[in-house]
């Protein structure tokens, strides 16, 4: 994946994280479809950001970036690096 296809994705999640709580704040989903999919959003999007890490440390080590492989999320998750 390309970092203009992860950046395009990670864009549609944060949008869709602002969707979600519209329609909390509205009363067209309850908090626990809320938190689930959150959290379901926080998880890929750990991954992304790992991603696209690892396609700008490849890069700037004269490595492929194309051999970046998204990593499991409970190996991203949180990660503050």
């Amino acid at each position: 994946m390309a970092e203009e296809q992860i950046m395009a994705r990670i864009a549609a999640m944060v949008d869709e994280e602002r969707g979600l709580r519209d329609a909390l704040s509205s009363g067209r989903i309850d908090s626990a479809t809320e938190q689930e999919r959150l959290a379901e959003l926080e998880r890929a999007l750990d991954q992304c950001w790992d991603l696209l890490r690892q396609r700008r440390a490849k890069a700037e080590f004269g490595e492929n970036p194309n051999e970046a492989r998204v990593r499991p999320a409970a190996q991203v998750e949180d990660y503050k690096g």
